[in-house]
């Protein structure tokens, strides 16, 4: 689909955002969008989303699949997972789940128009321009990273809503066997410990 591959190559949705308990950037579904509407325009292309809710395993996820479609009918979808966390402090349950709506959104727009959101953009973006270079290696997205971005998400929802240390300490006990390399997790517990150190 030549209207895809258009998109790609121009799409330029920059990180605006900041998180500053990871102190990381980062471009939410929104910031993809606003990028995406002119491109689509251009293309005569339109852009669709569904959300299902999905059981994997025994937990419920909330599952997005975009969907781009040119004028002539024909269609290319991706998909995005992303679950609740089943405790956000400071948030009603509604918040939780748009919050988990976007994070799905974003994996899905994220695949559908090759965009790499799984490098740490302070340590790791060293290879940038290698993914400017091929931009169909960088929509092959394995479950395996998806499902790795999704945990790192969620660690840094449960690291910003502990509420004293014994609830950070808990919160990293919890994931350290799968993050403690993380240098995003890591950042974020020891801002978080700092608030407790006053």
């Amino acid at each position: 689909m030549k209207e895809l591959l258009i998109i790609q190559q121009k799409l330029n949705a920059p990180k605006t955002q900041f998180n500053k308990f990871g102190n990381y950037a980062y471009r939410s579904c929104e910031d993809i969008l606003m990028a995406v509407k002119p491109l689509l325009a251009e293309t005569e292309c339109t852009l669709t989303c569904t959300d299902d809710i999905v059981l994997v395993g025994d937990r419920f996820y909330l599952k997005a699949t975009y969907t781009l479609t040119n004028k002539d009918g024909k269609a290319v979808s991706a998909t995005g997972f992303a679950r609740e966390q089943e405790k956000v402090s400071g948030q009603i349950e509604a918040q939780i789940t748009g919050a988990t709506s976007s994070y799905s959104r974003k994996y899905a727009l994220n695949a559908l128009f090759a965009i790499d959101d799984n490098k740490d953009p302070d340590a790791t973006n060293t290879h940038g321009k290698d993914a400017e270079k091929t931009p169909k290696k960088a929509a092959t997205t394995s479950a395996k990273t998806e499902g790795d971005n999704l945990l790192l998400q969620e660690a840094l929802q449960a690291v910003e809503g502990a509420k004293s240390r014994d609830e950070l300490t808990a919160v990293y006990n919890k994931y350290a066997k799968s993050l403690k390399l993380d240098k995003t997790f890591v950042a974020a517990c020891k801002t978080k410990a700092t608030e407790y150190a006053k």
